[in-house]
């Protein structure tokens, strides 16, 4: 045992040495556009609380109610006895909304991403998966035995060329795996190109949207409704805009939602959604429909803060996104100006390896609709501050 923990203190060390160790502060508020940090109010940019919502009384108001009336939690996984009335009425209305037959929940998306594959495909199938593709969409591809193939980041040439290879390989069933959004970049998939070759090669597409439901589209039924296109499954989270708390949900035809209640593990041996998460997700989905202003907000937010770094000559990823990555390519260096952003009253996170290739650190911004212009502006003078103490700007 003493072996084993030298080991683990030396790769921790060397974790340290390289500039990579990762510390989490606590805050003590609740998630907002501002929140409270160690006694001090900090204006909040890296949160996924596109909308939020995080802090609407409606949802507090939903939760305590189901407190009340549906208990604390299930204490059992969905088949035995842990399936509520709550839990039925949130997979209906999210099957609705994004525009398919029924839906499932898990308690994340990292779960449905994990249970999606292996129960679906097998031996004599394909999977191709985007390079940029989030880490629980790789781990989930890796739990099943079909044959995995991947293409460049929306390169439709190389999306191509790998159909046209999984084809003559002799694949029965084909899906491309793809985000809606590549979260580290903020880049929206071209899913109209994927669509385009999908039905070209008979394959199916899948779509993890977790960084656009709520927001992205009409009615913010997410990037699939943005670009006019069908994904056949989805998978998404309760956790970003929709209410920001914990679950995830796997959506798409009936027979598939079918199967996966029977052979998905995450879902057969995990509990179920708590009440009070699975109420305030419904009352989510109920101001999201309605949330057009929310939208507008949002949308201005990021067209603001974007055009605000980029006069203070940052390096910008570009995007139409909420998330607004500022390059810095050094690990160290992103992690002294997020340090030096927090003295200065903004919470921000340094990104950096292995969340990120090596040599592409960044500290990542994101928008949310609570945030008012006086937060933008006084964030961005911190921005300018920050970026000439550290030498990021001349």
């Amino acid at each position: 045992m003493s072996r084993f923990i030298d080991d683990i203190q030396t790769r921790l060390a060397d974790i340290r040495a390289e500039g990579l160790w990762k510390t989490e502060r606590e805050i003590t508020s609740p998630q907002g556009g501002r929140i409270s940090v160690g006694g001090r109010e900090m204006i909040n940019l890296c949160a996924n609380n596109y909308l939020g919502l995080a802090d609407h009384p409606d949802l507090i108001r939903a939760a305590q109610l189901a407190l009340n009336e549906h208990g604390y939690g299930m204490a059992s996984v969905r088949f035995i006895c842990g399936t509520q009335d709550l839990h039925r009425e949130l997979e209906r209305q999210l099957a609705v909304y994004l525009g398919h037959d029924d839906s499932i929940l898990f308690a994340a998306c990292f779960d449905a991403n994990g249970a999606l594959f292996e129960p679906l495909l097998g031996e004599g199938d394909a999977i191709i998966s985007d390079a940029l593709n989030h880490a629980s969409i790789i781990d989930g591809i890796r739990l099943c035995k079909a044959k995995r193939y991947r293409f460049a980041n929306s390169d439709m040439d190389d999306l191509e060329t790998q159909l046209k290879a999984a084809r003559a390989d002799g694949a029965r069933h084909v899906m491309i795996a793809t985000d809606g959004v590549f979260s580290m970049d903020g880049y929206l998939a071209n899913l109209s190109g994927i669509r385009a070759l999908a039905d070209k090669y008979d394959a199916l597409l899948m779509v993890d949207d977790c960084h656009a439901t709520g927001f992205m589209g009409p009615k913010g039924a997410g990037t699939p409704a943005h670009f006019g296109v069908r994904a056949d499954v989805m998978t998404g989270t309760l956790g970003k805009a929709l209410g920001g708390a914990i679950g995830g949900y796997i959506t798409g035809p009936q027979p598939v939602i079918d199967l996966l209640r029977q052979r998905a593990r995450p879902y057969l041996f995990s509990n179920a959604l708590p009440p009070a998460v699975v109420a305030a997700s419904i009352e989510a989905l109920r101001l999201v429909q309605e949330g057009d202003d929310l939208r507008a907000a949002l949308f201005a937010n990021a067209a603001h803060w974007r055009a605000g770094l980029e006069r203070l000559g940052f390096d910008l990823l570009k995007g139409e996104h909420p998330i607004i990555p500022v390059m810095l390519y050094d690990a160290g260096l992103a992690q002294a100006m997020a340090n030096r952003l927090f003295e200065l009253g903004v919470y921000v996170s340094g990104f950096f390896f292995p969340v990120v290739p090596k040599g592409r650190a960044r500290i990542r911004t994101q928008m949310n609709a609570a945030l008012s212009r006086d937060d933008l502006d006084q964030a961005l003078s911190a921005f300018g501050q920050a970026g000439k103490d550290s030498r990021v700007l001349s």
